[in-house]
């Protein structure tokens, strides 16, 4: 429970960083001041949850034990690409693909949860995931609209997704997925197994990540694979 909870703290930091560097690439296209505002209240969002989830490790016992290596801490640039690519890679993947799960995810994860610092974080995480979600897809628009060549952009995000959606896989339902069993004390702090991370990413595809990319032109069952 203490490693899952440091682990949270260590994602959400790197969410911070992650969401302010796309900003920062935002700034520097020119994109709508609406997008740059919302980067940066995101930015301030996940500072928010990563203290949050410090202050549930404490409570639950634990402490960090390692600073987060600098380099996992900002975004690289593709060489040869324009900003542009690398704004909708990050995007799609940080923000149309991960933050669309994260909103039933966090939900599962707060339905068992009754510790109140665990609460506390979780409700914070949740409420805010929605808005976080809504970005992605609203900066995926925004490229389409802006592009010299919007089928170039629908290309582009049909030939990422084949090894965006391997990677979600990997992590919530690989074969190297933790399969024990979590107990009814871990799930009060807001945990659960590996059988309902992987239930949460079908369900997503299914109902978010299927529609969704086709309202862009976009196949995501081509795209699945498995």
């Amino acid at each position: 429970m203490r490693d899952e909870w440091a682990a949270r703290v260590h994602a959400e930091y790197q969410s911070c960083a992650l969401t302010q560097h796309l900003t920062l690439w935002l700034i520097q296209m020119g994109a709508s001041p609406d997008l740059v505002r919302d980067g940066l209240r995101i930015a301030e969002d996940e500072l928010t949850h990563a203290e949050l989830s410090h202050a549930t490790l404490a409570a639950a016992g634990g402490a960090l034990t390692a600073p987060i290596p600098r380099d996992q801490l900002g975004l690289r640039r593709t060489p040869g690409a324009p900003l542009e690519a690398d704004v909708l890679r990050v995007g799609v993947r940080a923000f149309c693909l991960g933050e669309t799960v994260a909103v039933p995810l966090f939900t599962a994860l707060r339905r068992d949860c009754t510790a109140p610092t665990a609460r506390e974080a979780l409700d914070r995480v949740l409420r805010d995931e929605v808005r976080h979600r809504d970005f992605g897809w609203t900066l995926l628009d925004w490229l389409l609209d802006t592009a010299p060549d919007p089928d170039a952009v629908v290309a582009a995000v049909q030939a990422s997704l084949p090894d965006m959606f391997a990677e979600l896989r990997g992590l919530y339902a690989g074969p190297g997925a933790d399969a024990t069993p979590i107990s009814a004390a871990e799930r009060a702090w807001g945990l659960m197994d590996a059988a309902a991370y992987a239930d949460v990413l079908a369900t997503t595809y299914e109902r978010q990540y299927v529609p969704w990319f086709a309202e862009r032109g976009v196949d995501a069952r081509a795209a699945w694979g498995g």
